[in-house]
């Protein structure tokens, strides 16, 4: 009989729809999902989708029980992280420690968990002493993709940008952190994490933090005390997306996403690695061990994003295509349909669809990547 999994999903994702399930497929398990938008994941999934409040993990419980018994319960959900991984200790199976993606989540939290490591100023943004070390940067304390991220000047400005914001939901201001901003990505079998890679970032002008293209570079020298600072956090099982800054021989973490990288650049992180990464992430939730690591790869790559400029309706776009340049396999998908009408958010809501590269060389992959974006057009109305 072939092994269960039970994947917690909510809003659906291409890792979720084309990374995961074809892989949980691959491996001949029994998959049931589990998720609070059952038409959407029906929609990509012909087995059996059951309706479950996946915020709360006593719910996970019971939608679970009521599954039949699993050999893994996994999500790959930002948001989920913590009540996937209280399900998964409660039913003795492997897992995330419930508290390490609390922490990781939990921006505020995350500071006050590495403060014996690498101190930095943070405070809730309606308790900000007078003598904060501004500029401060503004954020959700449990945000993604760079939303309602803002760099603040001052005390004035910190009160326009938190009025702009709303009150939605908690938001707290940190010590701004220069350096250049770097990724790491791990996966850890439950012995140590494991080191895949590591992309350099560049990022849009501040006040604003977008990020507009992801390049791969061998991991800094300093990420050795981006390791510590994962292992303070309880950091290791199962993939990790880290953000950090290296500045003066010094790696201070920016978050942790406790799960593989988004936005396309899990599926660029397999192609460049030539490895089933999402099958490896689904094996060491099933309690396996990882295989042994291949070379390095001696291909460069990068994730290139197209951007909208202002608020309105997409009217024209390319449709997705995977196509051989010069040597470079290029890939693009569309993150907004045609047709769509959206505000400008200043953030990664903002991306319209993502350029993937894989090549020979740097200089062979940005000229396929810069020949993709002079051929095609992008139109907002």
């Amino acid at each position: 009989m072939a092994a269960a999994l039970h994947l917690v999903s909510g809003k659906l994702t291409d890792s979720v729809a084309r990374g995961f399930l074809p892989a949980a497929a691959a491996l001949g398990l029994d998959v049931t999902v589990l998720t609070d938008r059952p038409d959407a994941h029906a929609e990509v999934f012909d087995g059996p989708v059951v309706r479950c409040d996946v915020t709360d993990f006593r719910e996970i419980l019971a939608a679970s029980a009521n599954a039949g018994p699993a050999r893994a319960v996994f999500t790959n959900s930002d948001h989920l992280q913590a009540p996937v991984a209280l399900a998964a200790a409660y039913l003795g199976l492997p897992g995330k420690d419930w508290r390490a993606a609390v922490a990781a989540k939990n921006k505020h939290e995350t500071r006050r968990r590495l403060a014996a490591l690498d101190p930095v100023f943070a405070a809730p943004a309606d308790r900000v002493p007078p003598d904060a070390p501004y500029p401060l940067v503004l954020k959700p304390r449990e945000g993604v993709a760079s939303e309602d991220v803002f760099l603040v000047a001052d005390a004035a400005e910190l009160a326009a940008r938190r009025a702009q914001a709303g009150t939605g939901r908690p938001l707290i201001v940190e010590e701004y952190l220069p350096g250049v901003l770097h990724t790491l990505e791990t996966l850890g079998d439950g012995h140590g994490p494991r080191v895949l890679g590591s992309f350099r970032t560049r990022l849009s002008p501040p006040p604003h933090f977008v990020e507009e293209r992801l390049e791969w570079a061998p991991p800094p020298p300093e990420t050795p005390q981006v390791l510590a600072q994962l292992d303070a956090l309880g950091v290791g099982f199962g993939a990790c997306h880290t953000e950090f800054v290296v500045h003066e021989g010094r790696a201070r973490i920016i978050e942790v996403n406790y799960r593989v990288i988004g936005d396309h650049c899990d599926f660029l992180l397999a192609d460049l690695l030539g490895v089933p990464l999402f099958a490896w992430i689904l094996r060491v939730h099933l309690g396996e061990r990882l295989p042994e690591a291949g070379p390095r790869p001696d291909r460069h790559a990068v994730a290139d994003w197209v951007l909208a400029e202002r608020a309105g309706t997409l009217t024209s776009a390319p449709d997705a295509v995977d196509l051989e340049d010069g040597g470079v396999r290029l890939a693009y998908r569309p993150l907004r349909p045609v047709g769509v009408d959206a505000p400008l958010t200043r953030s990664n809501r903002d991306y319209l669809g993502t350029i993937r590269a894989v090549g020979p060389s740097r200089d062979a992959v940005d000229e396929a990547v810069a020949r993709f974006r002079a051929a095609h057009t992008w139109t907002i109305a």
